[in-house]
């Protein structure tokens, strides 16, 4: 049966791995917006730290280029917030990828057990 899978199913199957590739690609950029989200949250606390007075650079491209406390401090909460949703909506799109993987996976393993062989429509068809 391996060799020899109905068309259907060997398009499940093709979905299948395409979901999940596209998993794999959206939690590497949902660990990579973390990882960003984690720099700058540390950065922003240890701003906090520093005297306002203090002489600050920030690195533009290959410069250093001196900067003012509070450019510096909203520049960083700007940036923390737009990370903030990014990894929020990367957590939902991942949580839909799944779903979606799950619901192939099903609808795959009940063809091939041959009771998906009815067509659309028969029983479990339907959405949320």
């Amino acid at each position: 049966m391996q060799g020899n899978l109905p068309p259907e199913a060997q398009e499940k199957l093709e979905e299948l791995q395409d979901l999940q590739e596209k998993a794999q690609q959206v939690a590497a950029q949902k660990q990579q917006a973390e990882t960003q989200l984690q720099e700058a949250q540390t950065a922003l606390e240890e701003l906090e730290n520093i005297d306002e007075d203090a002489g600050m650079y920030r690195r533009v491209g290959e410069l250093l280029v001196q900067t003012e406390y509070d450019e510096a401090n909203d520049d960083l909460e700007e940036k923390v917030d737009s990370l903030e949703v990014r990894v929020d909506t990367l957590q939902k799109q991942e949580e839909r990828v799944q779903e979606q993987f799950e619901e192939l996976q099903t609808e795959l393993q009940n063809m091939l057990q041959g009771g998906g062989m009815g067509g659309p429509g028969g029983p479990g068809a339907g959405g949320a």
